[in-house]
């Protein structure tokens, strides 16, 4: 079994899209959620570090246990947790990647992109 892992909003509608988009782009076959309300505006403008703890601790079970081989960091349209528009989500996830970056430097190896999931729930990779 191989796995990757999204750091997701907790908001239904974005789930089935992630997980399809994911099992293609990191040729897996599960996807772990770690959900949030907003995850790329709470990692990206740090609003609360102990949110993001709890995201490292969960990240870091996808990673060791189950050997994720991609994370993704998810940002969405019609977003309550985050209800920026799309420009400035994607400054939100460049930045919550950066972070992620930052306080995993153990998983330099595995590749860490950032998603947008448009009004229609079609998912596409940011350019970083």
């Amino acid at each position: 079994m191989s796995f990757c892992t999204a750091i997701n909003c907790m908001d239904g509608r974005v789930q089935l899209p992630t997980t399809a988009f994911l099992k293609k782009r990191f040729n897996v076959d599960h996807v772990d959620m770690i959900t949030e309300a907003g995850p790329n505006r709470m990692l990206g403008q740090l609003t609360d570090y102990s949110l993001l703890q709890s995201v490292i601790d969960r990240l870091r079970i996808s990673v060791e246990h189950h050997h994720s081989v991609g994370i993704a960091i998810v940002g969405h349209y019609g977003c309550a947790g985050n209800p920026a528009g799309k420009e400035e989500q994607t400054a939100d996830t460049i930045a919550a990647v950066k972070r992620i970056r930052q306080h995993c430097s153990t998983y330099k190896d595995i590749p860490i992109i950032g998603l947008w999931i448009d009004e229609n729930w079609s998912v596409s990779e940011i350019s970083m």
